[in-house]
């Protein structure tokens, strides 16, 4: 029986803030001594999120990644990024003998939309955010659950920007949910973000310029049409 890390939780002091980079190392060593080999749905909102939560658990359990990400604007961008992350998959798989699987949920950008419409304004890792996480997390536990995986979890908490300790208070919740263990992690920890930037330069990764989300982008004021100029250059090339 594999672990639940919600145990490991409950024996923490509720008064203090979660390590999760620790709780997942609890979570590895209990596999490691009991010898298993377990499956891992990750989310993964782009490649260079995946590249160092790929190097590190890759040794660890048998993992296929989960792109599902309908808040990406506009569709020219998504399809950009869908296929670096699929070519980093490659190879990362041909250069370290892995064989890491992909998956990718249908792109309903209408639908991301219509749930975080209202919250428009909100400032950049507010209420919006969180609903995002939310979604993207829902989806790769129910993939998760309908394939038998053992955990589902995210690379998001590899950002520096994005709020680790709410991502997997979510994970957590929708857990309670589903007949699929969460994976907590804070995968920027022990130079984790650091160490992808690096593979980026390695694997000569795209590093998008914004999270991917419309309202996002016009607050940080970024320029879309040079954004869709890049990813249709990027999609032409073999």
């Amino acid at each position: 029986m594999l672990i639940n890390a919600k145990d490991i939780l409950e024996k923490l002091n509720p008064h203090n803030k979660v390590n999760y980079d620790s709780v997942l190392q609890e979570v590895i060593a209990d596999w490691q001594l009991a010898s298993a080999r377990p499956k891992l749905l990750i989310h993964s909102c782009c490649a260079p999120c995946s590249t160092y939560v790929l190097e590190y658990l890759a040794q660890y359990a048998d993992i296929t990644i989960y792109f599902a990400n309908s808040n990406i604007h506009p569709r020219v961008e998504y399809e950009y990024r869908s296929k670096v992350q699929q070519k980093f998959i490659a190879d990362f798989n041909q250069k370290t003998n892995n064989h890491v699987q992909f998956l990718e949920a249908p792109y309903q950008p209408a639908e991301f939309i219509k749930q975080v419409e209202h919250l428009r304004d909100a400032p950049e890792g507010g209420e919006r955010c969180h609903l995002c996480y939310k979604m993207r997390l829902d989806l790769a536990a129910i993939k998760a659950q309908e394939l038998g995986f053992d955990y589902f979890a995210s690379a998001l908490t590899l950002s520096p920007k994005k709020n680790s300790q709410k991502i997997n208070q979510l994970g957590f919740e929708i857990q309670e949910i589903f007949s699929v263990n969460y994976l907590p992690s804070d995968f920027k920890k022990n130079n984790g973000y650091k160490r992808s930037i690096e593979l980026c330069k390695e694997y000569d990764v795209y590093r998008q310029c914004y999270c991917g989300c419309i309202f996002a982008a016009k607050a940080q004021g970024v320029d879309l049409k040079n954004v869709i100029a890049i990813a249709k250059q990027g999609l032409a090339q073999d």
